[in-house]
């Protein structure tokens, strides 16, 4: 068997999900997925800016990646559909290494979303700004999405609270935060509004290198 292919990136990432602030999916009495959404169902886009990064020898530097993530349910009983929007400014082989890495094909922390995966939407090419502001993230991928993200009210005085919840695309530390206003996403049939919604967001540095 071939040596998988090896692959490093920095940048920063968010998300916003459709249950009330705080999530239980992440925060709960039981093991991790296993608390029941507050909506009964978890729709939630995450989106990546790659600061820096390779996989092999092609460069990602710059570019941006949308995954959505569907589950029906419990998340920890599977059945997740997942689609990913590559930005259109992506070559062939970078697009190609991007589906690698989001879908968790490729090993890293997307692979451990890829047992609960039981439909994948396919790769669509769009427009994607991503943008920080302060402490404000945001995204946009017109006539799709349209997403943004401030830190929970804290009285920390870095205005931010920072905590450990073991999550796949930050384990160690996430900036707890809420959807704003207007966050929104409508593409495939499917529509919803996360404003006011929970919401995440960190710097990362992923590899599928141990």
């Amino acid at each position: 068997m071939a040596d998988p292919v090896a692959w490093r990136l920095s940048g920063d990432y968010f998300e916003n999900c459709s249950c009330s602030v705080v999530c239980p999916c992440l925060v709960s009495a039981g093991p991790p997925l296993s608390a029941r959404p507050t909506e009964g169902f978890c729709n939630v886009p995450l989106i990546f800016h790659i600061e820096s990064g390779h996989y092999d020898e092609v460069v990602l530097d710059g570019l941006n990646v949308l995954v959505v993530l569907q589950a029906p349910g419990v998340m920890a009983e599977g059945n997740w559909s997942l689609a990913t929007y590559i930005d259109e400014r992506a070559d062939d082989k970078q697009t190609e290494a991007l589906a690698a890495i989001f879908s968790g094909a490729a090993g890293g922390p997307m692979a451990a979303f890829t047992p609960l995966i039981s439909k994948n939407l396919g790769v669509t090419k769009v427009p994607i700004t991503f943008k920080i502001d302060g402490k404000t993230r945001s995204a946009e991928i017109p006539g799709i999405l349209h997403m943004s993200v401030d830190p929970l009210p804290t009285m920390h005085p870095s205005g931010e609270m920072r905590v450990n919840l073991g999550h796949p695309v930050r384990p160690d530390e996430m900036v707890l935060a809420v959807g704003a206003a207007g966050s929104t996403f409508s593409d495939r049939g499917t529509r919803w509004d996360n404003s006011g919604k929970n919401g995440l967001y960190a710097a990362i540095q992923w590899s599928n290198l141990s």
